[in-house]
């Protein structure tokens, strides 16, 4: 498994908890609390976009 330093839970009200996190190459990671062994990766921008958009309202429903 990669060097992935995850942050702090992030818990929606009612919702799962996610995780992201980082590694030394660029890549960023989401994965459900407690789940981290089953993450999805991307680039750090992709990543950032999707935050963005579900904090705008507009992919609320990934999650």
């Amino acid at each position: 498994m990669q060097d992935i330093a995850w942050e702090d839970p992030f818990c929606a009200e009612g919702n799962s908890c996610f995780r992201l996190g980082t590694d030394g190459e660029g890549n960023a990671y989401i994965a459900v609390k407690g789940q981290e062994d089953h993450y999805l990766t991307d680039t750090i921008d992709a990543l950032r976009t999707l935050i963005r958009d579900i904090k705008a309202g507009r992919a609320d429903h990934l999650l």
